[in-house]
C-alpha cells in the first residue's frame, strides 16, 4: 500500500497499528446489515404497499419498483464518481447516506396521514373505484423513492471500497483478511435481507406500513450513527481529481498523438516529466498500443496533448474489464428472472411449514439461509484448503469463482425447468388448470433451484464485487464498485425486457397470451420459459469464459509462490 494515499480524519499520515483492519471494518458491517435491512425488504414487498395503499395498477406498480431498483444503481455512479474525485468515500457515505433516511421518513408520514394517500378501498373487487395516488401526493411519493435510490446508491458504491482501503493488499496477512472482508460483507447482506424478510415484511403487513417505514428509518440511522461514530479508525483515500477526466484525456491525447512514433522508454519520460496524478504508479503494459501515443513528448505539455504512463494504464485497465463488464450482464439476466419466477412458483404450491403458512414474499428467506450457510462454509473451510493448494489469497481466482456462479445460473435454470414441468403435471392431475393456486405440492421442491441460487449469490455477486473493487486503479475504486451494481441494475432491466420480447413472439392469434401472459401460472409456459434461461444461461458463461480467459490481471492473486502456478482465470 501507498501509505501517502492514505490519511486518517484528520488528514495527517496513517499509522497501520490504529488505523484500518478488522477494528475499522466490523463498524463498516454495521450499516451494511441495517441498510440491507430496510431496503431488501422494501425491494419486494413494496409492490404491495403501491397497489394495496397508493392503488397503482399492478403493472404500475412493477414498474415503480423496477425504476426505484436501478435508479439506486444508477445512483451509485453518482457516488462514486464524487468520492474518487473530490471527497473521500467516508463523507460521502456521512453526506449522501442521511437522504435515504429522509426518505422512509417521507414514506412514514405519507403511510401516517390519511391526507398525503387516496382513501381505501378494495382496490381488488369487481367493481373497483378505486382513485389512484396523483398530484401532490404522488410527488411526495416519488420524491422518498428517489431520496432512498440516491442515498442508497451512494452507500452501497462507497462501503465496500471504504472496507477494502483498511486493508493493505500488499501485506500477506492483510491480503487474506481483505478477501474475507468481501465475503463478509456480502454475509451482512444475507443476514440484512434475512431479518427484513422476517421483521420488517411482518411489521407492514400486520402492523401497519407507517410503522414498517419508521423502524426502517431507524435502522439506517443506527447504521450511520455506529460508522460515523467510529470516524477515528479509518484509513481514508486522498481523492486526486477526476478519473473519467483523465481517462477522457487520454483518449484524446491519443488521437492528437496518432501519427507519432511510440517511444521505446515510456517509463523513463514518465519518471522525467513527473506523474501529474499521486496515484498507483503503473508501468507500461502490452497491448492497447494506440493509447500508449498519448504518454509520448512531442513538446506540448498540455494535459489534453500529453499524459503520464500512469494514466494510460488507468485507462487501459478500465477497457480491459469492459468486455467482462458486458458478459457479466448478459450471464446476471437469468438471475433476478429465477428469483422472482421462482416465489411465483411456490406461491401456487403448498406453503405450510408445520401450522405456519409462509408468504410468497418470505420465500426469499430460503436462498439467503443457503447464502448465509454456504458464505461461513466457504470463507472458513473451502478457501483456506484452497488456498494452500493454489496458492491464492481468495483460494481460487476472482474470475474462476465468477464463473462457478454463471454455471450455477444455468444449471439453476435447469432444475426449475423440470420442477415447473412436474407442478404442472400435478394441478393437471388434480383438475387445477383453471385456478392459479392450490398445487398439493411441498415448496420443498424448489429447495434445490434456491440451492444454486444461494451458490450464484456466494460466487458471482461476492467475485465481481472482488473483481471490479480490486481491478480497478487506487484513484477508481469506487467506481469499480458503482459498475459492479449497474450490472444488476441493467441485468434487471434487461430480463423485464426479454419478458415483453418472448411474451410477443410466443403470442398465437388475436387474443393469444404469450407464455408468461395472464395471473394463472397454471396455464402459462413458465417450463419453456425456464428452458429459454437455461440456454441464455449456458451462451453467457460461454461468452463469458472466452473473455475471462484472455484477461490479465493487475496483481498477480497468489500470496505464494506456488511452482507451477500461473496468472490466468
Amino acid at each position: 500500500m501507498a501509505i501517502d494515499n492514505f490519511v486518517d480524519w484528520r488528514g495527517k499520515p496513517i499509522d497501520k497499528k490504529w488505523h484500518g483492519g478488522v477494528r475499522a471494518a466490523c463498524f463498516l458491517y454495521v450499516l451494511v446489515a441495517t441498510t440491507s435491512t430496510a431496503m431488501i425488504a422494501n425491494m419486494l414487498n413494496l409492490v404491495v404497499y403501491l397497489h394495496g395503499t397508493m392503488h397503482t395498477g399492478v403493472s404500475s406498480s412493477s414498474t415503480i419498483v423496477t425504476n426505484f431498483i436501478g435508479a439506486a444503481s444508477g445512483f451509485s455512479l453518482i457516488g462514486a464518481f464524487l468520492s474518487d474525485s473530490y471527497i473521500t468515500r467516508f463523507r460521502t457515505i456521512l453526506i449522501f447516506g442521511p437522504l435515504e433516511l429522509l426518505g422512509f421518513v417521507l414514506l412514514a408520514f405519507q403511510a401516517h396521514f390519511p391526507s398525503l394517500h387516496p382513501p381505501s378501498c378494495d382496490v381488488d373487487g369487481k367493481s373497483n373505484t378505486c382513485v389512484e395516488v396523483h398530484g401532490w401526493n404522488s410527488a411526495i411519493l416519488n420524491v422518498a423513492l428517489y431520496s432512498i435510490a440516491f442515498g442508497e446508491g451512494c452507500i452501497r458504491a462507497c462501503l465496500p471500497s471504504l472496507g477494502g482501503d483498511q486493508f493493505d493488499e500488499d501485506d500477506p496477512v492483510e491480503s487474506r483478511l481483505k478477501a474475507s472482508f468481501f465475503n463478509w460483507y456480502t454475509i451482512g447482506i444475507s443476514v440484512g435481507s434475512f431479518t427484513g424478510l422476517l421483521l420488517i415484511v411482518w411489521i407492514q403487513n400486520n402492523k401497519g406500513w407507517d410503522i414498517g417505514f419508521t423502524v426502517c428509518a431507524l435502522l439506517v440511522l443506527l447504521g450511520l450513527i455506529v460508522v460515523a461514530s467510529s470516524f477515528p479508525f479509518y484509513r481514508n483515500q486522498k481523492p486526486k481529481g477526476s478519473p473519467l477526466t483523465r481517462i477522457l484525456q487520454v483518449l484524446v491525447a491519443a488521437f492528437r498523438n496518432r501519427k507519432l512514433e511510440l517511444s521505446e522508454k515510456l517509463e523513463a519520460q514518465q519518471i522525467a516529466n513527473g506523474d501529474a496524478v499521486d496515484i498507483d504508479v503503473l508501468s507500461s503494459t502490452e497491448g492497447l498500443k494506440f493509447l500508449d501515443k498519448a504518454s509520448v513528448g512531442h513538446g506540448e505539455h498540455g494535459s489534453w496533448s500529453y499524459c503520464s504512463v500512469t494514466q494510460v494504464e488507468e485507462t487501459k485497465i478500465v477497457l480491459r474489464m469492459l468486455p467482462l463488464f458486458i458478459s457479466s450482464i448478459i450471464s446476471y439476466i437469468p438471475i433476478p428472472l429465477l428469483l422472482t419466477l421462482t416465489v411465483q412458483q411456490g406461491g401456487t404450491m403448498n406453503t405450510s411449514l408445520g401450522k405456519i403458512l409462509v408468504s410468497p414474499a418470505s420465500l426469499f428467506v430460503i436462498p439467503t439461509i443457503f447464502q448465509m450457510v454456504i458464505l461461513i462454509v466457504y470463507d472458513r473451510f473451502i478457501v483456506p484448503v484452497a488456498r494452500r493448494i493454489t496458492g491464492y489469497a481468495n483460494g481460487i481466482t476472482h474470475l474462476q469463482r465468477i464463473g462457478i456462479g454463471f454455471v450455477s445460473v444455468t444449471l439453476a435454470s435447469f432444475v426449475a425447468a423440470l420442477v415447473e414441468r412436474k407442478r404442472k403435471q400435478v394441478a393437471e392431475e388434480n383438475g387445477l388448470e383453471e385456478f392459479g393456486t392450490g398445487v398439493p405440492m411441498s415448496m420443498f421442491w424448489l429447495t434445490l433451484q434456491f440451492f444454486f441460487l444461494g451458490v450464484v449469490d456466494t460466487t458471482s455477486f461476492v467475485g465481481l464485487l472482488e473483481f471490479f473493487n480490486s481491478e480497478a486503479s487506487r484513484g477508481m475504486k469506487s467506481i469499480g464498485v458503482a459498475i459492479f451494481w449497474c450490472i444488476i441494475g441493467l441485468a434487471s432491466w434487461l430480463g423485464s425486457l426479454l419478458i415483453q420480447i418472448v411474451n410477443k413472439a410466443t403470442r398465437h392469434g388475436d387474443g393469444g397470451k404469450g407464455w408468461l401472459e395472464g395471473a394463472n401460472l397454471n396455464k402459462s409456459h413458465l417450463d419453456r420459459f425456464y428452458w429459454l434461461l437455461s440456454v441464455l444461461g449456458l451462451v453467457g458463461f460461454l461468452n463469458y469464459l472466452y473473455w475471462a480467459r484472455r484477461y490479465a490481471y493487475r496483481h498477480n492473486p497468489c500470496i505464494m509462490k506456488v511452482e507451477g502456478s500461473k496468472n490466468s482465470p
